[in-house]
């Protein structure tokens, strides 16, 4: 094994309309590869670093480029949409993508690793934060794309089991800027607050049009008409800009502000390695965690045989920056620990809840759902600050 390099891929648009986020993917996945070399001297790694720039066939031609080129694991992906577009491939080639964000759930494939947050680690402890804060009122709001519509799906059908509403659902194209319109609704219902699953260069404009509307007619925004997000992230805070970047709720895994001794290294490697480049984020975290488990289950295997590295990944167990993870046999999901953050001026997040240890991820709600009386509560989160 340690006279064949193993190629591996690396697929994140690196550009684009949501490149900010994306870019911090490749840094936790490029941080993770320097460590490894530094562990495993003797495994030598080959990367192929592939840019689809944000556009959806640019995700098919590449995966299948590196696929056809007998890449047999590929560390990418960022919206549901380029994941739902190369899973097919991956499939026809029995190649494993690792999918290093959180997502919609309701989703298993035999060649995919998850180790971003599954809806029961974001979108239910989000909605029972936000319920006994803010109120049992929301607008939601979203990029139109199947991301948005099923985090909204999952999201009305708890809130309304759980005696609130949501009072409507606007949706904009991703990379849509002018949100006039969806602003001018919001205010005009009043929602107790807003669901928002709006990515990239959309949220951004959301967050800052928003915030200048309600300035402009007296209203308190982040008091009166707090937004939450399952997506929101230190480096889009970043982008957000001054003035309009503090009091919004984001529902995660990680946050850079996370008080553990991995994270402290983590950071600090991130900053060394990458100078200038935006915050340590949950995507960057999840990348460095996909990474660092397939790295690991190949040297331990000497093999890049699927089979061989899936039976070897799920007897790992990472320190990650955010506390332990490991992946359920079952669904290949990650055991996270869900948290939730309040943004600040200094475009970092105050944790304010957090679960006590990593929360067993339920993909299809099969245990979490509200829909079911017997069903096992949301994670439950103890109050930081």
């Amino acid at each position: 094994m340690s006279s064949r390099p193993v190629r591996i891929g690396l697929m994140f648009s690196t550009t684009g309309s949501y490149s900010v986020v994306t870019k911090t993917m490749l840094n936790g996945a490029m941080l993770a590869l320097s460590e490894c070399y530094r562990l495993f001297p003797d495994l030598v790694i080959e990367p192929r670093i592939v840019n689809p720039e944000g556009e959806i066939r640019r995700y098919g031609e590449l995966a299948e480029g590196l696929l056809k080129d007998g890449v047999r694991h590929v560390v990418g992906c960022y919206t549901s949409l380029s994941r739902k577009e190369v899973i097919p491939l991956f499939e026809k080639y029995d190649s494993l993508l690792w999918y290093p964000t959180h997502y919609e759930g309701f989703e298993t494939s035999n060649n995919v690793i998850y180790t971003g947050a599954a809806p029961n680690q974001h979108i239910l402890p989000l909605l029972d934060y936000m319920l006994a804060k803010a109120g049992k009122r929301a607008f939601c709001v979203g990029s139109n794309y199947i991301w948005a519509w099923e985090n909204t799906r999952v999201f009305r059908e708890a809130i309304t089991i759980k005696g609130g509403s949501v009072l409507a659902e606007k949706y904009a194209a991703i990379g849509d800027t002018d949100m006039r319109q969806i602003v001018d609704t919001i205010i005009s219902e009043r929602p107790d607050f807003i669901f928002s699953n709006l990515i990239g260069s959309s949220a951004y404009a959301f967050f800052r049009q928003f915030r200048a509307a309600c300035d402009e007619l007296g209203i308190d925004q982040p008091a009166r008409m707090p937004v939450a997000s399952c997506s929101l992230s230190e480096p889009e805070l970043e982008e957000i800009g001054a003035g309009c970047v503090d009091g919004h709720y984001s529902s995660s895994v990680y946050f850079s502000t996370v008080k553990t001794a991995a994270n402290a290294l983590f950071t600090d490697a991130l900053a060394t390695a990458f100078p200038g480049s935006p915050a340590a984020s949950a995507d960057s975290e999840a990348a460095y965690i996909a990474t660092t488990l397939l790295l690991r289950s190949i040297f331990h295997t000497q093999s890049d045989d699927i089979k061989l590295v899936k039976k070897a990944a799920v007897r790992q167990r990472i320190a990650a920056p955010q506390g332990e993870v490991w992946l359920d046999p079952q669904t290949f999901h990650s055991w996270l620990t869900p948290r939730i953050g309040r943004s600040n001026k200094a475009s970092t997040f105050d944790i304010v809840e957090q679960a006590s240890g990593p929360v067993r991820p339920d993909p299809y709600l099969v245990d979490s759902s509200p829909r079911y009386t017997v069903a096992s509560p949301s994670p439950q989160l103890r109050i930081v600050t």
